[in-house]
């Protein structure tokens, strides 16, 4: 179900205009054709659409059938190239485009450096194949967590990249997502450095209203079914909205718990 509302999703996004006469369809270039079912005008006489135009030149394609395959490689279109098919028909009939879902772009990027210095992740790409954000992924607390996200260039060719990022204490590991419309992530290898960042800590372990920590920290507070109360980042946090009771908090590279009074 959730597949199919993304699919959903992204087919909706790709068809940005579609009006009486015209149909607008945006993207990028993947590598595939369009395929379009063509109905019959309402008059009878002939088929519903009467010019498919890319990038504003018209195609050559043959049109005047049931369905019809627009060519989109005759364009000789670099991959992840910007790209805009305008389908003009009759009125009272309305053709479909049964695949718009090809011109969305997706994660094919690969890393050819990745790198940390200081607190500065640095990366560089190629073969990216459209414009989508990298999500920048940190290991914390036995888990991954986002810590930041950047726009991808969406180039083929060479592209840098550059982000601050908080370390913790001891070993930080980062790694790179990217996620298209499939659903499907792309990683990037991890990328790991130590930090010569002193050991946070917090208290009291049995608090009234705030819990302070000797440095500012990212942080996330539980309830004890495991529901998420607070996170952040911060050298405290006012606790003293929360219910009486024990909680666990994970903090710099550690996970402890505190009882609230």
């Amino acid at each position: 179900m959730k597949r199919n509302l993304l699919l959903f999703f992204a087919t909706f996004l790709t068809v940005l205009n579609a009006s009486a006469g015209e149909m607008e369809l945006k993207g990028t270039f993947q590598g595939e054709n369009l395929y379009v079912k063509n109905p019959f005008a309402a008059s009878g006489v002939g088929f519903c659409v009467y010019e498919v135009t890319v990038n504003g030149q018209t195609t050559t394609d043959e049109i005047n059938s049931s369905a019809f395959e627009i060519d989109l490689g005759v364009f000789q279109f670099e991959i992840g190239q910007a790209i805009v098919v305008g389908i003009k028909y009759k009125d009272e009939c309305e053709p479909k485009v049964l695949n718009p879902e090809v011109l969305n772009s997706r994660a094919t990027f690969e890393i050819n450096k990745l790198d940390i210095l200081g607190e500065d992740l640095m990366w560089t790409t190629t073969k990216e194949s459209g414009i989508l954000p990298f999500i920048i992924e940190q290991y914390r607390w036995n888990k991954w967590v986002k810590v930041g996200e950047v726009a991808g260039k969406g180039s083929i060719a060479n592209n840098k990249y550059k982000v601050n990022v908080r370390m913790h204490s001891g070993e930080n590991t980062f790694r790179l997502k990217q996620i298209d419309y499939r659903n499907k992530p792309r990683y990037s290898d991890e990328v790991k450095s130590i930090s010569s960042k002193s050991l946070v800590t917090f208290g009291p372990d049995r608090v009234v209203d705030v819990i302070t920590f000797s440095a500012p920290t990212l942080y996330e507070i539980y309830d004890e079914y495991g529901g998420i109360v607070f996170k952040g980042y911060g050298n405290e946090i006012n606790v003293g909205s929360l219910s009486k009771g024990r909680y666990y908090i994970n903090y710099d590279n550690k996970m402890e718990r505190f009882t609230k009074k």
